[in-house]
Formats: structure tokens, sequence, C-alpha cells
């Protein structure tokens, strides 16, 4: 438990003692708020909102895997 106690005192230590790495951080997770809240809502729409359990499986089942050679005749 010492050896636990003594690496959690350095990091605090060292993040109380930072001037630069600071405003680093800030701008780290700013941008990272940005890359996963902002452009999640108005890039990555929800297709599954509001669809039941069984239209979800669908909806990947087709989405997801290629069409198999009994579903489709045409291509032979």
């Amino acid at each position: 438990m010492n050896v636990f106690r003594r690496v959690v005192r350095f990091y605090v230590e060292g993040f109380r003692e930072m001037t630069v790495g600071r405003t680093l951080w800030a701008i780290i997770l700013v941008k990272l708020f940005i890359m996963f809240a902002v452009l999640k809502v108005f890039f990555f729409p929800d297709l599954l909102a509001g669809k039941s359990p069984e239209e979800k499986a669908d909806f990947v089942l087709e989405n997801l895997a290629p069409p198999s050679p009994q579903e489709n005749p045409s291509n032979q």
C-alpha cells in the first residue's frame, strides 16, 4: 500500500506544480469534448432510435452482412 500511496502522491504533486501543462491539458480536454460530444450529435445520427429489437436486428443484419447467394438469384 505504501508504494501505491507514493505513486499517487507523485502524480498529484506533479499536476499541482504544472504551469504550462495545465493549459495543454485544458486544450486536450476541450478537443476531446468537441470530438465526442459535438461531432457525434451532428455527423453520426442514431439510425436505430425508435425501433423495436426485432427491427434493430433486421437493420443491422441488412447493413452489415453481405447478401447470401440464396437470397439474390440475379447474381447467377
